[in-house]
């Protein structure tokens, strides 16, 4: 009969849990206050009036993000975990520190290349891997999931108030301050790696798998859905009657109700076997979230906020699912590379999820945003109903 004990999580489980959340909402929070502000600030920088180099200074992060995820997860299977965040987390600090002495533009975005540089986010994943059980993994990636979605409602918050006390350069040292946390919390806080194998996986054995890939083609189609609607949502909401300044209203209730509907969901993809379900479940509610974008037009704040919370369900339930799905069938030795290949295409899918979001709205209309992510949302079910649901590992017979 399996140990009861083996049903709960550790306390080691936990605190790597709580800490690893940590580290991503310390490093998130740095990067989401500056979007409510700074295109605003840039207006009175020189190049500010530049509406591509402000664009670019958005980007860049996401962009050099995507490049350096595959190396950091690799170097984290052949280094280890921990040094690789630490050094990733030192990078994001140096950027921080630029972009904040910044006089211009241009430099913000050198800045913005160095944050992005440090990209630990597949490191950080293959560690909870790491620290963490198969029946409780998905746990610690909905606690990883979740502090970013409240670290978001938070900074929607704060920043225009922490913009009017320190400004956008102390915005940027407050981000350097939160990323030396970070390192802080991950030497003496995130409890000792197992050792890994010190070899890097090889990229074959993730690009052939089609199940790996199909998961992979799934944070592509997330992230890029998830950043094309916010070159809807501000606006819709304004039409609706509701100030930039109290968008925070509509985003923080969203947030929270749709972890009240996440918390349950997880307890049963995990305990009752029902993953591949509660999968296809969330990806359904995506594509119903596109269709009601596009008929949504001037239909009032209400239906928004409705479309936001059910959209922030299923986008806090897949990032609980999917990188704990990856970690449970990803070969062993080449964990990190699957997630780094994984966080790579979750960084272009929030980069050409700008682009195409800002140049179809411009060029083709807003209708043809939620197209596009309609669209994705259906490809993305077809091929998540012929996918295999990940073993299921129960706790060891005492």
């Amino acid at each position: 009969m399996a140990s009861s004990l083996d049903d709960k999580m550790s306390p080691a489980e936990r605190r790597a849990g709580i800490s690893l959340a940590a580290i991503f909402a310390l490093r998130m929070l740095g990067l989401f206050l500056i979007l409510p502000v700074f295109a605003v600030h840039a207006h009175g920088m020189p190049g500010g009036d530049n509406t591509m180099l402000v664009g670019m200074a958005f980007g860049a992060y996401g962009l050099t993000q995507a490049f350096l995820q595959i190396p950091f997860g690799a170097a984290s299977d052949r280094f280890g975990r921990k040094p690789v965040i630490v050094f990733g987390l030192l990078l994001f600090v140096v950027g921080s520190v630029v972009a904040a002495l910044a006089a211009d533009v241009q430099t913000v975005i050198v800045g913005r290349v160095l944050q992005g540089a440090g990209a630990i986010s597949a490191a950080v994943t293959a560690l909870a891997a790491d620290l963490t059980r198969d029946q409780h993994r998905t746990k610690v990636m909905a606690m990883i999931g979740s502090s970013i979605g409240l670290v978001f409602a938070l900074s929607m918050v704060a920043a225009p108030l922490l913009y009017a006390l320190i400004g956008m350069s102390g915005l940027f040292w407050l981000t350097a301050v939160l990323a030396v946390a970070a390192i802080f919390t991950i030497v003496f806080i995130v409890p000792a790696a197992p050792p890994v194998p010190r070899a890097v996986g090889r990229f074959s054995e993730v690009l052939g798998d089609g199940q790996l890939m199909r998961l992979n083609f799934g944070v592509f189609a997330l992230h890029l859905m998830q950043t094309a609607m916010w070159v809807l949502v501000p606006a819709g909401l304004v039409r609706a009657g509701l100030p930039v300044v109290e968008h925070w209203k509509v985003y923080l209730p969203a947030v929270l109700l749709s972890f009240a509907v996440m918390v349950p969901a997880i307890i049963m993809a995990e305990k009752k076997g029902r993953m591949k379900q509660i999968f296809n479940s969330a990806i359904a509610l995506l594509l119903v979230v596109q269709v009601g974008l596009y008929f949504e037009g001037s239909a009032g704040m209400w239906p928004l906020a409705i479309l936001l919370t059910l959209f922030f369900v299923a986008f806090n339930v897949l990032e609980a699912t999917q990188p704990s799905w990856i970690s449970k069938i990803a070969p062993p030795h080449a964990k990190g590379t699957a997630l780094g290949i994984y966080n790579t295409l979750q960084s272009v899918g929030v980069f050409l999820g700008g682009a195409l979001g800002g140049w179809l709205a411009q060029n083709v209309g807003s209708g043809s945003v939620s197209m596009l992510g309609g669209g994705l949302a259906l490809a993305w079910l077809i091929l998540a109903a012929g996918m295999k649901a990940p073993p299921i590992r129960r706790a060891v017979a005492a």
